[in-house]
């Protein structure tokens, strides 16, 4: 019987392990673009290092392994991709100037096919949805990156200390002193527990229609409805973000360009575990990409929105470059 060629071989191996990679080194970067980038540069590496991978630990372990400290690497020279709320400035009134930085590397949403987050098996802990939600990966990129790597490989991962050690070139008790750190501050970065109860499917597919048709419809009234009181508006590259649903209603009436029904049109799709659109706007006689809202849910409404300008992300998430009227 023939040998498997090594890169055959390995690429045989390797490639069911891509997409919970991706999802690590998303957890890590916050970008889907970057992620896609240190996946490849994973793989490459692991190949070339292929024929001397003596099985000590698994194929998987031994990949993750290099996906990490290729991260770390990546990160000695990236800071950290904010959302506008991560700024540290206070809300704004929709009346405010809006202000573009576009030379922020702002964080990105993944679309859950990219990482296995549309799959209902509960024994897939790596690309659930609970561990790619925007909430968790906005609140790691105010961790150090070690102290990143460390909460991830060992909370979402559960990785040994001793395994996460040998990654990172240092101690079991320097490991569990880093992960104690990691968590008070990402407690204090993320929203209590008590916030996060979602609604039951019924539920949310009523409240996304409704989203839909009042988007769709631009009525105002509509769209104050649609959100909790203490719900949080933000869209980057713009540094403004707004709370409370008159402020937001108010953001959209005078501040995008749709301006009646029929304007605006928005495709379902899945970002982060979360619901999402692409928006498009109608221009002419057709509709083009606006934006991409990544929606979070209570069951009293909508209470954060994120809506990216950055429409190259379109394509990421097999959302029509166009779409006829």
């Amino acid at each position: 019987m023939t040998e498997r060629p090594a890169e055959e071989d390995f690429l045989r191996q390797a490639d069911p392990f891509r997409r919970e990679l991706l999802a690590h080194c998303y957890r890590m970067l916050g970008s889907v673009h970057d992620a896609e980038d240190l996946v490849q540069e994973t793989y490459l590496r692991a190949w070339k290092s292929y024929e001397k991978f003596e099985g000590r630990s698994s194929l998987r372990t031994w990949l993750y392994r290099i996906a990490t400290r290729v991260c770390l690497t990546a990160l000695e020279s990236r800071g950290k991709r904010p959302l506008p709320t991560g700024l540290g400035g206070p809300g704004a009134q929709a009346g405010d100037e809006l202000i573009e930085q576009p030379e922020v590397p702002w964080l990105e949403p993944v679309p859950d096919a990219l990482v296995g987050a549309e799959q209902a098996d509960p024994a897939s802990i790596v690309t659930s949805r609970e561990t790619v939600r925007l909430a968790l990966i906005a609140a790691l990129q105010h961790l150090p990156p070690r102290q990143r790597a460390v909460l991830i490989l060992r909370d979402v991962l559960q990785w040994r200390a001793a395994e996460v050690a040998k990654v990172l070139g240092t101690t079991t008790t320097a490991v569990n002193s880093i992960l104690q750190r990691a968590k008070a501050q990402l407690a204090e970065a993320t929203p209590h527990e008590e916030d996060m109860v979602e609604p039951s499917a019924a539920e949310q597919r009523e409240l996304l229609d409704r989203y839909v048709s009042a988007f769709e419809r631009k009525d105002i009234a509509a769209i104050v409805d649609l959100f909790t009181k203490d719900a949080v508006w933000e869209m980057p590259p713009f540094i403004g973000w707004y709370r409370g649903p008159e402020n937001i209603a108010r953001l959209i009436d005078t501040q995008c360009p749709a301006e009646g029904p029929g304007d605006m049109r928005l495709i379902p799709t899945w970002a982060n575990g979360q619901p999402a659109f692409g928006l498009y706007m109608r221009e002419g006689d057709v509709y083009r990409p606006f934006n991409l809202p990544v929606l979070t849910l209570s069951k009293s409404g909508v209470t954060h929105v994120a809506a990216f300008f950055d429409t190259t992300l379109f394509a990421k998430f097999g959302l029509p470059e166009v779409l006829s009227r």
